[in-house]
């Protein structure tokens, strides 16, 4: 009896795997997709075998370290993309319909913004919002929102990508600092080109520590800002703001910080700020944003966790 359902119908039961398929395209992954998808890996590959043996064809090619679509499968996930994100789009809106906000939201943040100042506000929020459910994923690496399933971002910039809907949180500036006991050992700096002479601790990027400044003219009518670059070396370079504070905080040296991560040492007189008058330029972003790739419909769930971290962080960091 099931076997002559099956043979007469053979698609009902297949728009799972179909599904399935269209997830693996996004994520390039069986791992991610069952992620995505709240499965083993093990099932992701059971049903894109089912589905493989209902259609008669291979739809993925899988390599050690890859996987992707054969023409057939491509053409498969073409032609139901549309179908899929009308339907995910249909079940938003009715889930909206709920008296309150529910849902999990996957969420991704820095490392050192995500520690200090976005995984503290949590608490607070899932109180006041118990039907939903977070996960933040703490990486400095810029994810794909889309391909690895994200329905949030917290970034730090000065330009959010325009195929994303982007919500200002509050303002960020970047600070040149040193602890007092660096600068009574070694001075303090009157311009930028002095700093090739001191010990500096760059974020650590590809190529020389290249930092750059500009300054507003002050005399005479000039109205093009001053300019300086200067390269500069030390003992230490690291890709996270916690351990070059920390390590200017011990005395190695001056360091560009953003304010989130250095705001309460200055407060505290732990750190002071150097070249004040000169702005760093091409660093951090000059605000901290959250990221959602462009969609017609924002779930509720994510909607009251940007307002809710909107609030939490509008005053900004200033020391």
């Amino acid at each position: 009896m099931n076997n002559e359902r099956m043979s007469t119908t053979p698609n009902a039961p297949l728009w799972p795997h179909v599904h399935a398929l269209g997830t693996i395209a996004q994520s390039g992954s069986f791992t991610l997709a069952a992620q995505r998808l709240g499965l083993s890996k093990a099932a992701v590959s059971q049903r894109i075998a089912e589905l493989e043996r209902a259609v008669g064809v291979p739809l993925l090619q899988r390599t050690t370290r890859s996987v992707r679509l054969t023409e057939a499968g491509k053409q498969l996930v073409d032609e139901t993309a549309a179908s899929f994100a009308q339907i995910e789009q249909s079940l938003l809106g009715v889930r909206d319909l709920a008296s309150q906000p529910q849902g999990l939201v996957r969420m991704t943040a820095p490392v050192a913004l995500g520690r200090q100042h976005v995984g503290p506000q949590l608490e607070s929020f899932l109180r006041a919002w118990p039907g939903i459910r977070v996960e933040l994923d703490l990486s400095d690496r810029l994810v794909n929102l889309a391909h690895e399933g994200f329905d949030l971002a917290v970034r730090h910039t000065s330009a959010p990508p325009d195929s994303h809907v982007a919500w200002k949180l509050c303002a960020s500036r970047t600070l040149l600092l040193a602890s007092p006991a660096y600068l009574r050992r070694r001075g303090t700096p009157r311009h930028p080109d002095e700093l090739a002479g001191h010990d500096c601790l760059p974020y650590l990027r590809s190529g020389p520590a290249l930092w750059a400044f500009e300054q507003a003219a002050t005399r005479g009518r000039r109205s093009e800002p001053e300019r300086a670059r200067v390269t500069v070396t030390g003992l230490l370079r690291a890709n996270n703001s916690e351990v070059l504070r920390d390590a200017v905080l011990a005395g190695l040296g001056l360091a560009l910080l953003p304010d989130f991560s250095a705001a309460a040492a200055v407060k505290a007189g732990r750190l002071r700020e150097v070249l004040p008058d000169w702005r760093p330029v091409g660093f951090f972003g000059d605000a901290i944003y959250a990221l959602r790739p462009f969609s017609a419909q924002v779930p509720r769930a994510v909607r009251s966790l940007v307002e809710h971290l909107r609030a939490a962080l509008a005053p900004g960091f200033e020391p």
